[in-house]
């Protein structure tokens, strides 16, 4: 199983970046994916996740980082707009085999979630 991230880098607060993730080794449509970001000093945290039971997004992200997946490409996507300062972290790309774990939604807790990528930085300049 591979997972690799891109598309990290510098960008100014209110600006935009999109990352990528490239998913290899395992059937791509039968599991949820979700991007989790991990600043120095916080624990890592859930920011969206995608699956058959529709996208989940954490409150501090809602209405500006959207997912999205490729299932031919077998990439998944996290667009963000109107960076913060706070949103500056090391973003993992993760794949959850747990689509139904929840009656409603898809999984989104850190231990929902089965296989990581390496991660991709992003910081946000004044």
């Amino acid at each position: 199983v591979q997972l690799v991230e891109s598309g990290g880098g510098l960008v100014q607060a209110g600006g935009s970046l999109r990352l990528s993730c490239a998913a290899s080794g395992f059937i791509f449509g039968d599991y949820a994916m979700g991007w989790f970001r991990q600043a120095p000093g916080k624990e890592r945290e859930g920011v969206a996740s995608i699956g058959d039971m529709g996208t989940y997004y954490s409150d501090s992200v809602k209405g500006r980082f959207t997912i999205s997946r490729d299932h031919a490409k077998k990439m998944v996507y996290l667009q963000m707009n109107s960076l913060k300062f706070e949103d500056a972290a090391v973003y993992y790309c993760a794949a959850s085999g747990q689509q139904y774990y929840h009656a409603r939604g898809p999984p989104y807790r850190r231990s929902e979630f089965d296989y990581w990528g390496q991660g991709t930085q992003v910081t946000v300049s004044s």
